[in-house]
């Protein structure tokens, strides 16, 4: 991961109440205010930030697997839907089909995907910033600040912004 990636994560988690504190100003503001702020932020930052230098959600967390994506998967890897899961999934305390280990099976040394056309939902929407209804995913947003570099940027516009 690049320096400046680092230290956009690195700035968030030296002040631990940022996240908590936007989150919460976030709250008071209508949802499609919310919304068209945290989409400009997520275009504004994804100008700068380029997921292949990055892969820390590929490295570090694992998308949550529906069944559609698990069957698409197995297509991929010309598997039987049943040994795939065997051979890459195990069921989390949520009760909800992850990889067995991370990093992500399917992640490549040169950080790219081996399956981006296949890819799990989860990582094809991944970071949500972009998604509708902003406040509805906050919890969630509020957790990858800590992972991508990208959200991490966000939060830290919004605290200039919502000030």
């Amino acid at each position: 991961m690049p320096p400046e990636y680092t230290l956009l994560l690195t700035q968030l988690k030296q002040q631990p109440k940022l996240i908590k504190q936007v989150a919460t100003k976030l709250k008071k503001l209508r949802k499609g205010a919310a919304d068209s702020l945290i989409h400009q932020l997520h275009t504004e930052a994804f100008k700068q930030i380029d997921c292949l230098q990055c892969a820390n959600c590929c490295s570090t967390t694992g998308p949550l697997l529906t069944t559609k994506d698990i069957n698409r998967l197995a297509k991929t890897v010309r598997q039987k839907p049943a040994l795939f899961m065997e051979d890459y999934l195990r069921i989390d305390e949520d009760k909800d089909y992850v990889f067995k280990a991370m990093p992500c099976p399917f992640l490549a040394e040169n950080n790219h995907c081996q399956v981006y056309d296949t890819r799990p939902k989860a990582c094809r929407e991944y970071p949500h910033t972009d998604r509708v209804n902003q406040l509805g995913i906050l919890k969630i947003t509020q957790k990858n600040a800590g992972i991508c570099p990208a959200v991490a940027f966000i939060f830290l516009r919004l605290k200039e912004q919502l000030e």
